[in-house]
């Protein structure tokens, strides 16, 4: 099952030329700068900007051609944007059972307190939205979205009126979306860190066109593309916690290339998680290094090199079944006479736990 999308859009100087295929499940983020047509794709998707020669079909359903149209508000999608938009003279309850109780009940797969459960809103379904934070107004947007029970998910940037407390806050419960709902999600974003924590698929805008797309791991590690060669350069693992070391409070996540040891104790055994490791924060040694104070070391082999300037190189490897970078000096590169197919350890010095 697949998401089909192929729009040419002109506005004024700008074009948006997109012929894109995604899978209809997880979240597929779509990523750039702003002003390179995230937006405009997914209004076109809605159906709220209208493309005549537009073409759009999720799984087996055709909601446009270029002999057929469905409106907005025949499309089973729900969009959740910037601002919360709630309506001010309701409370939270009947903000969320506006939609609610205009679905029949065979077209209802999301319950109300499913909804209001997996926002953590629980305790604010008496409230005006005025009494609201910020964070707490977008939790119950969302949740107002989830209760009209879309075949599919639309969010432009639900993140970027938010401060940062607001969105650590708010991440989480995005996250419980991703783990517990079948529905695929567009999201749109041009911050790196809520596309690590939550993209399964990503798609990276440049200038009204899609340069590349793929899974989240294989686009970040891409060497022919830009997000492996910027400062904050990282791979992502998906891991699984398989045991706990309770002398030195370490969990130990397993991934394919092996078994990272993190700091902490507050994950549950065979729990799913997410490690992201920055390039920078990876160095390659010829030989397992036995007295070091790095932990995190996996046997890899060098997939493919590139320059970074006159001083560095980044270096993609493989690990196991994945990919990881790093970013070392060229006279480094030069003594280890890093080259394509050789065998090298990498070490880890730190990873950031996602979720």
């Amino acid at each position: 099952m697949s998401i089909q999308a192929k729009f040419a859009i002109h506005r004024g100087d700008f074009t948006l030329d997109v012929d894109l295929e995604v899978p209809a499940k997880g979240v597929t983020a779509l990523y750039g700068p702003s002003g390179c047509g995230k937006s405009s794709l997914l209004r076109a998707i809605a159906g709220l900007d209208r493309h005549a020669d537009g073409f759009l079909k999720v799984g087996d359903s055709t909601w446009q051609s270029p002999h057929l149209f469905t409106p907005p508000h025949q499309r089973p999608f729900a969009y959740v944007f910037q601002e919360a938009s709630l309506f001010q003279h309701l409370n939270v309850h009947r903000n969320l059972e506006y939609g609610y109780k205009r679905l029949a009940n065979e077209d209802r797969r999301i319950s109300l307190p499913q909804a209001t459960e997996l926002l953590g809103i629980e305790g604010l379904l008496q409230r005006k939205p005025h009494t609201l934070s910020g964070g707490e107004r977008q939790r119950v947007a969302i949740a107002r979205a989830l209760c009209v029970s879309p075949a599919f998910l639309l969010m432009d940037e639900p993140l970027a009126a938010l401060d940062q407390a607001s969105k650590q806050e708010i991440l989480p419960y995005l996250e419980s979306l991703h783990d517990h709902l079948e529905i695929p999600i567009f999201y749109v974003s041009h911050t790196m860190e809520e596309i690590a924590r939550l993209a399964d698929y990503l798609v990276l805008f440049e200038q009204g066109r899609i340069i590349a797309d793929g899974p989240i791991n294989s686009m970040l590690t891409r060497l022919d593309q830009p997000l492996a060669h910027g400062d904050d350069a990282s791979a992502i693992f998906e891991a699984t916690v398989s045991g706990f070391d309770e002398t030195y409070h370490l969990t130990h996540l397993k991934f394919a290339g092996g078994q990272f040891s993190a700091p902490g104790m507050a994950l549950q055994l065979g729990q799913e998680v997410r490690v992201r490791i920055a390039a920078r924060d990876v160095s390659l040694t010829l030989e397992r290094q036995a007295s070091t104070s790095i932990q995190n070391i996996f046997p890899a082999t060098i997939a493919e090199i590139t320059a970074e300037g006159d001083a560095q190189v980044t270096v993609r490897m493989e690990v196991g079944s994945d990919a990881m970078l790093a970013r070392i000096t060229q006279k480094s590169a030069a003594e280890l006479d890093v080259q394509v197919g050789k065998q090298v350890y990498a070490q880890v010095k730190s990873a950031v736990l996602l979720a």
